[in-house]
């Protein structure tokens, strides 16, 4: 994975704006992870939920070959703004911080379930 950076908006903070795949990579789609445990629990908290469905995506991650050094761009649905310190803090317990992958989070109104507050895709590049 290289990053790359070029002029125009500001540098970005904890995600990069351009990444380009190494020839021959596999890509691994990450359909949205949500906060529901094995036993169909969902935690309360923002810092709970995100550190979950963080686990999540790792554990899907795992399933399609991939790990979080491999992660090139991450997706977040979130049904607050308010809480993007807490979410950067726990994504930074997880993503390689020299490297972070490109990023975009949406607000929603909601998820499918009305307890559950933030939904998290991903797209990794296994080198070949």
């Amino acid at each position: 994975m290289a990053i790359i950076d070029f002029p125009g908006p500001p540098a970005p903070n904890g995600y990069s704006h351009t990444v380009v795949l190494a020839p021959g990579s596999r890509l691994v789609y990450i359909s949205g992870q949500v906060p529901i445990d094995a036993d169909g629990k969902v935690p309360e908290g923002w810092a709970d939920q995100t550190r979950l469905t963080f686990r999540n995506v790792e554990a899907a991650l795992a399933a399609g070959g991939a790990g979080w050094g491999d992660v090139i761009k991450l997706t977040y649905f979130v049904t607050a703004t308010s809480e993007l310190p807490a979410i950067r803090s726990i994504r930074d317990e997880f993503v390689d911080t020299a490297r972070p992958p490109a990023s975009s989070l949406v607000q929603v109104a909601g998820l499918f379930r009305p307890d559950l507050l933030i939904e998290i895709e991903a797209v990794a590049a296994v080198p070949a």
